[in-house]
């Protein structure tokens, strides 16, 4: 019970820093796993540069996996943190049963669409042969061993709803270490086994995050006393069940709106080959940079519903401030990182005839990073306090009804070389600050609606 005596009585800005580390480091980790490949495969003796487009093609759907187990973990982690805070722990053993029941069905649905999708989804955004069987070839083994990413997503949610975030950080670790290991030996062929190229990479991401899960699962068996376990805690309940996605839907939709978002890119930069790698490779620095105010966010969502289920106002009004605060110290860092290093990151990639694009899209797109952050930081804490349809509306500004519609009316002024392309890269930081605004408006009327209701 000390974990949760932590999450009730520890000074906030403290009790985040300790929580939010770990998940920070595990986020960033989560980030380094495509970078890794990345890097790995623009490196190949044969067909680096098709290798690079065909993972930024097969992006998007490994996000919409990520989505799906994180979204299902996000409803699961508030709701969990939430009903720990009432001191129900009967209902909390059937809200972390529940969540093992749904990733079991997200993971037969991710392998059918790994036996019959993969092809027709690579094949709409290329018709380059040798792309589109990397693609197809990468994709497919990401998708039958799915139940990794899924599990350790669900895993690490429950670990980190009892304030046991250091835990799901060292399963990170362990998968990230695993995966960077691997990497060369498969893509390669060093020592006894064979050179597999993408398939390799592939194969190398799928067992770090089985490793992950098996570890955290682990954890979770070993540490969350706070409620029982047990098989017949995932029979299915239709009330824990809502209860799950009416937090964590608007979640998914939020890292679902992301795989549709980068997927429309690639089709708007279809034009453009070199552009289109250029862009999976930013968006893949991006993410780490971005995953850093992810991390917090899982630190933040927690804190505060904990301490809304306290009916403590105080404490609800400390995790905005000290939120907003850290994630602000974090992307400023970010923009500095990314602003002064783009052909550090150029070099690392291999990028080839895509290294010029690469280099103006990440000056560019950089500029967002600070209102991103915000945006995301506002996501969490309405999250937390039961404002999931705020959270919906700030993705779908940000990754669908403002960025795709500006990003394709700027594809139209676009004249063939490296400062047309530009103009298209403008339309993110726009994007993302006229998201802030509307932000933060939804935070003063939850402020007033709910915070300052509470007795």
């Amino acid at each position: 019970m000390a974990e949760s005596n932590k999450m009730k009585d520890m000074p906030v800005n403290k009790l985040m820093i300790q929580m939010g580390i770990p998940m920070i480091l595990s986020m960033a980790l989560q980030a380094v796993y495509n970078i890794v490949d990345s890097a790995f495969v623009g490196n190949m003796r044969e067909g680096s540069e098709a290798a690079l487009n065909a993972l930024t093609l097969v992006f998007p759907v490994q996000m919409l996996m990520v989505a799906v187990g994180i979204g299902t973990g996000v409803g699961t982690n508030a709701l969990l943190a939430r009903t720990l805070g009432q001191g129900n722990s009967k209902k909390a053993a059937k809200v972390a049963g529940n969540s093992l029941f749904l990733g079991a069905i997200i993971y037969v649905v991710c392998l059918l669409f790994g036996i019959f999708g993969v092809r027709a989804y690579i094949s709409s955004q290329t018709v380059d042969p040798e792309v589109l069987e990397m693609g197809v070839s990468y994709l497919r083994i990401c998708c039958v061993i799915s139940f990794g990413i899924i599990f350790f997503s669900l895993f690490e949610k429950l670990l980190q709803a009892t304030g046991r975030s250091l835990y799901s950080t060292i399963g990170q670790v362990v998968g990230a270490v695993v995966n960077i290991i691997l990497d060369p030996i498969m893509i390669y062929g060093i020592g006894p086994c064979p050179e597999m190229g993408v398939k390799g990479a592939a194969y190398a991401t799928v067992i770090g995050q089985v490793a992950s899960a098996v570890l955290l699962f682990i954890f979770h068996m070993k540490l969350n006393k706070e409620f029982e376990h047990g098989a017949k805690y995932m029979k299915p309940d239709g009330r824990i069940i809502r209860e799950i996605y009416a937090i964590g839907l608007p979640a998914i939709i939020a890292q679902a709106l992301m795989s549709i978002m980068v997927y429309v890119m690639n089709l708007i930069l279809k034009f453009n080959p070199s552009a289109q790698t250029a862009y999976g490779l930013f968006y893949k620095v991006q993410q780490f940079v971005l995953f850093l105010a992810f991390g917090l966010r899982d630190a933040i969502t927690p804190i505060i519903a904990f301490a809304y289920g306290m009916r403590s106002k105080k404490r609800i009004q400390d995790g905005i401030k000290y939120g907003l605060i850290y994630t602000i110290v974090l992307m400023i860092l970010g923009i500095a990182i990314t602003e002064i290093f783009p052909r550090a990151f150029a070099t690392l990639f291999n990028a080839g005839q895509s290294k010029e694009y690469f280099i103006s899209a990440m000056r560019v797109i950089s500029v967002s990073f600070l209102f991103a952050g915000i945006n995301v930081a506002y996501q969490g804490i309405y999250q937390a306090l039961d404002g999931g349809m705020e959270s919906l509306v700030i993705s779908l500004l940000r990754q669908l009804i403002i960025i795709l519609p500006l990003a394709g009316i700027f594809s139209i002024f676009v004249r063939n070389g490296q400062m047309g392309v530009a103009l298209i890269w403008w339309a993110f930081p726009i994007t993302e600050i006229i998201s802030c605004f509307v932000g933060y408006v939804f935070l003063k009327r939850i402020r007033k609606n709910k915070i300052n209701a509470l007795r």
